[in-house]
């Protein structure tokens, strides 16, 4: 099944869910710790960047800097379309939040400030509200 392309679509059936708990980067060299599940894995030359549970990193002794709150767009959204992360980046820099965006085969997930997790449901609510106002013609 193919996701999503159009746009003001995807904007407006966005429907961004904040998932439960706190989320942190971690790296690793090889492969994580055996009581580790990333929910993200990105290998890269310096070695394996892990998206984890905080409380998975601390047990398991990792280091890192930054604790998201993890948003789930809840549109089935096609690889190959154009524009859904720029609008919501820049929709979130306004804010002045950071993200940081992986997409996956049915969804795109952000992660973001913890403590203004909360604020960037908000914002991108309003962007999905904005669009589908603009898709209705009103």
């Amino acid at each position: 099944m193919s996701g999503e392309r159009d746009l003001s679509k995807l904007l407006g059936g966005m429907r961004p869910e904040l998932n439960a708990g706190r989320y942190v980067y971690a790296t690793v060299e090889a492969e994580p710790p055996a009581n580790v599940a990333p929910v993200v894995t990105v290998r890269e030359p310096e070695g394996l960047t892990l998206v984890v549970r905080q409380e998975e990193a601390d047990a398991a002794g990792l280091p890192y800097d930054y604790v998201a709150g993890w948003i789930t767009l809840r549109i089935h959204s096609a690889l190959e379309a154009v524009g859904l992360t720029a609008a919501v980046s820049q929709a979130l820099a306004q804010a002045d939040l950071s993200c940081n965006v992986v997409a996956g085969f049915h969804h795109d997930h952000l992660f973001v400030p913890y403590e203004r997790a909360g604020e960037a449901v908000e914002v991108l609510e309003a962007l999905a509200s904005a669009a589908e106002w603009d898709q209705s013609g009103a």
